[in-house]
Order: structure tokens, then C-alpha cells, then sequence
């Protein structure tokens, strides 16, 4: 059995000690039950803790599952090794539609909806739009009560049915390629270039919670980012650092980011 305590401790530093815990809990039930468990939707980061939780415990596999393919929110199974059976997710997907010609709802809008039911972020998964409106999967045990509850999303009558998983679509992303010079690679100053705003601005957002990197909260601005590192600002989507080319003769460092649109 896994050293509990020294996990914990493990992930105390970047304050995903709850977290840790909670993934561990269900790691040795499963490893006890010599079956399976199955954690509440994740996203990228909560997936690598789920993943270093399974390796100190032993003996488990991780297998995800987020409903669509390529899902950015999963959820991860820890199986017992000597488990042949199938993991039961528990998912339900669903298709969300309203009219178009008179109402314009985005991500946020969906999100905001489900929050106004009472629904924990952990019970969501993926949400994509589609041309008939949005596509989303959730926790199974949530569905009779979405159906019941979520007939409008905004100002916006909806209707909402489920769909097979087969029906899903996938995600059409666009990506909008950067290049610019920084006099660092602060957060802050790649953060401004990728998003188009002053780098006091992003400095605010950043001390307000509002922008993530590799999915993990920050309040630093001055954190170096890297090659391979996912910003994330709260409601203006993602963008990545995907190149540092250089340095200029000004002194200035030559960077090309990756905006998901």
C-alpha cells in the first residue's frame, strides 16, 4: 500500500492536497475492491494528479473518458489490474438548441445555466456548439434533473433532448498563430500578447484569479512561462506558448503563441 501521507505531502506545495486526497480514496478502494472507481469530470491538471495518485499506489490502471473525442474534461477509472470487466463511466450526453436568429449564447452562458441550478462544475463535461446550438455531457445520475430544470439559458427559451454517443460532433477549433517580442517570458507579458491586451490589464486579471496556467489557478504575474504551457483567461478561451525563437538585437525575446478560438 501506497505511503498516504508522503502523496499527500507530495502535492501540498502546489496546494492540491484536497484534491490528492480525495483521488486517492477512491485509487485504494478500487485497489481494494479489486474493481474500479470513477471520479467526478476532471480537467488536464486534476488528470495529471489522478495519474501520479495511481503510479504511488500500484497495481491500477488509469482510463479516461470525457465523451468526446479528444474531451478536454474527463472522467478517469482507477481499475484494478486484475480487473477484466469494463468500467462504467456513467455519462449521459445531451443536445441543447434555442433559435439562432434572436439569441446569441456562448460558453459562458451554458456554464452560468447550469451553476444557476445548483450543479457543481464536477458533474459538467466538455460543452461544443454545434450549428444547432451546443452539445454537452454530464454525469448520469444528473439527468432527470436537467431535463426537468434547464429550459432557458439566458434570455433564451431552450430545448434540450439526449443524444447517443455516437451523435456527438467534434469540436471545430480555430487557431489564431502570434508572433511577437517580449522583454521576458513573464506570465503577464505573454499573457498580454496572446489575448491582445496591455500588460497591466493582464497584470489585474491575474492578481484577480481570473487566468490559469496548465489549468492550475495563479496570482503571479512575474511566473516564467514555457514552451508548452496552456494560459488560460477566464471567458477569452486559451492560448499556448509554442515557440521561443530567440532574442532580437534590441534584447527582446522572439515568441509565437497559439490562440484557440
Amino acid at each position: 500500500m501506497a505511503d498516504r501521507e508522503k502523496i499527500i505531502r507530495f502535492f501540498k506545495a502546489s496546494g492540491d492536497e484536497e484534491l490528492a486526497a480525495r483521488l486517492l480514496d477512491l485509487a485504494e478502494a478500487a485497489l481494494k475492491s479489486r474493481k474500479f472507481k470513477v471520479t467526478d469530470f476532471l480537467d488536464p491538471h486534476g488528470i495529471n494528479v489522478a495519474e501520479i495518485v495511481a503510479a504511488n499506489v500500484g497495481n491500477l490502471l488509469v482510463q479516461v473518458e470525457g465523451g468526446f473525442l479528444n474531451a478536454e474534461r474527463v472522467k478517469v477509472a482507477f481499475v484494478a489490474e486484475d480487473f477484466w470487466g469494463t468500467p462504467d463511466f456513467s455519462l449521459e450526453y445531451f443536445q441543447v438548441e434555442w433559435d439562432k436568429r434572436y439569441y446569441e449564447l456562448g460558453h459562458r452562458d451554458i456554464l452560468g445555466a447550469f451553476m444557476g441550478l445548483g450543479c457543481q462544475r464536477e458533474v459538467l463535461g466538455d460543452i461544443i456548439f454545434v450549428p444547432e446550438g451546443a452539445q454537452f455531457v454530464t454525469d448520469q445520475s444528473f439527468n432527470s434533473y436537467i431535463e426537468s430544470n434547464l429550459t432557458q439559458i439566458g434570455n433564451a427559451p431552450v430545448t434540450l433532448k439526449r443524444i447517443a454517443k455516437e451523435e456527438l460532433l467534434q469540436k471545430e477549433e480555430k487557431v489564431k498563430v502570434i508572433t511577437a517580442t517580449v522583454a521576458a517570458l513573464r506570465l503577464d507579458s505573454v499573457a498580454a500578447v496572446g489575448y491582445g491586451v496591455s500588460r497591466s490589464r493582464m497584470s489585474e486579471e491575474i492578481k484577480k484569479q481570473n487566468v490559469k496556467v496548465n489549468w492550475k489557478e495563479t496570482k503571479n504575474g512575474a511566473q516564467i512561462v514555457s514552451v508548452g504551457d496552456i494560459i488560460s483567461f477566464r471567458g477569452r478561451g486559451r492560448i499556448e506558448l509554442t515557440e521561443v525563437k530567440g532574442t532580437t538585437k534590441k534584447g527582446r525575446i522572439s515568441i509565437v503563441v497559439n490562440r484557440y478560438i
